[in-house]
């Protein structure tokens, strides 16, 4: 039977997936290998009905450039003892490509010691990929798809804070990241806003509602401080990740809830729920300040991939026949500072659990402190005795003193 290597896409969407897969389906065929695509990740390859198709050169030269994914995608996380090697013995897999994050890398992680313990010989090459940007790469090196969600991110950013400055309010803003706030701080910086508020902020003490809501008021009232009546705080959805059940339940919205209780924070708009908790505490404290929330999600992950991402993504295509040919396995292909691909193995970037550690945002780099120390707006001890005019403790409102700097 002819030697074959079959690829699938898992998690959430990311610009620039349909470039990897044109580009492993182009160089692969070039190599004389049969490609099979596999929809709907690993949900149904351990079944007797696999999601499948065998990709040619038409399918990956329509695909390259578009957003979204052309093989479907799913969340779907086998447990081990759903695995099997059926898929890979019926199809002469030579080499399974997985695109995804760091749940799909894991996964991958797992299915790889699997298949190496039923002694069968396919290798796992691993495409790291996540608007969030937050697998455990070099420092400075990006996912594919941040770079593009991050363009689009800014682009709305600046429109919402034309608006801002038009209509004279405040938006508070949300912005993804799960745990980690790469995406809220890229974008804020690029735009200028004068409130960013991201996970690691938090790393000397807990994250709470009470502290996130001082922080835009804060920023609010250091801006009416300057004359400026108008301003933009993005918040990532990172938050959440920190935050208990009963924290959640706090904020009196009203939510669904999973089948093991917790609140589904997937139902509703997050930028509602910080931005009805800022115009609660304002109106307790009578200051008028008016804000709207705005939500931005998942309208960055199926966009077309930008120049950098169509580039980049195509390297890392390219390259794991290279990787593949040297007998590499295990492994996440990555691009380094010299513009090289190389592997970063798994077992590297592993927990004690075998779960891929996520990378934050380094908090104490100089270039994330430039942006804390210079670009935002917030109180500070200097601004004590004017801070009175609106609010009676301006410490409580002091951005250093509330997160314990």
């Amino acid at each position: 039977m002819k030697e074959s290597i079959a690829i699938l896409c898992a998690g959430g969407p990311a610009p620039g997936i349909n470039t990897v897969v044109g580009s492993v389906t182009k160089v692969f065929l070039n190599a004389g290998y049969t490609v099979i695509g596999i929809h709907e990740g690993y949900k149904t390859i351990f079944t007797d009905t696999p999601n499948t198709e065998i990709l040619d050169f038409t399918f990956a030269d329509s695909i390259y450039s578009r957003g979204g994914s052309a093989l479907k995608m799913s969340r779907y996380k086998p447990k081990d003892e759903e695995f099997k090697t059926d898929f890979f013995v019926n199809n002469n897999i030579k080499l399974l490509v997985t695109i995804g994050g760091d749940d799909t890398a894991s996964t991958a992680n797992r299915l790889s010691k699997f298949l190496a313990n039923n002694k069968l010989k396919v290798a796992n090459i691993h495409v790291p990929k996540t608007i969030d940007n937050d697998l455990p790469l070099p420092e400075g090196i990006p996912t594919f798809g941040y770079h593009s969600a991050k363009e689009e991110g800014v682009r709305i950013g600046t429109t919402i804070y034309e608006d801002a400055r038009t209509s004279g309010n405040w938006f508070v803003v949300s912005a993804m990241g799960r745990e980690a706030g790469h995406l809220a701080f890229g974008i804020g910086t690029a735009c200028h806003f004068p409130m960013i508020v991201i996970p690691e902020m938090f790393h000397l003490t807990k994250i709470t509602f009470d502290k996130i809501t001082r922080l835009v008021i804060s920023s609010m009232i250091k801006r009416k401080l300057l004359g400026i009546e108008y301003g933009v705080a993005i918040i990532s959805e990172g938050v959440f990740h920190f935050m208990s059940d009963e924290e959640i339940e706090g904020t009196g919205i009203n939510f669904t809830y999973d089948e093991h209780g917790h609140p589904e924070l997937g139902n509703v708009s997050k930028a509602h729920i910080f931005n009805l908790l800022v115009q609660r505490k304002l109106k307790k404290l009578d200051l008028t300040v008016r804000s709207r929330p705005n939500e931005i999600g998942y309208e960055l992950r199926c966009i077309r991939p930008i120049a950098y991402d169509l580039s980049y993504a195509t390297m890392l295509g390219t390259g794991t026949y290279k990787l593949f040919k040297e007998g590499k396995t295990g492994c996440m292909i990555i691009q380094n500072h010299k513009g090289d691909v190389e592997p970063l193995y798994l077992k590297d970037v592993e927990d004690e659990r075998g779960k891929v550690r996520p990378r934050l945002v380094n908090i104490d780099s100089e270039r994330v402190r430039l942006i804390f120390d210079n670009n935002l707006h917030y109180i500070t001890k200097n601004d004590y005795k004017a801070a009175r005019k609106y609010v009676d403790d301006p410490d409580e409102y002091d951005f250093k003193k509330i997160l314990e700097w």
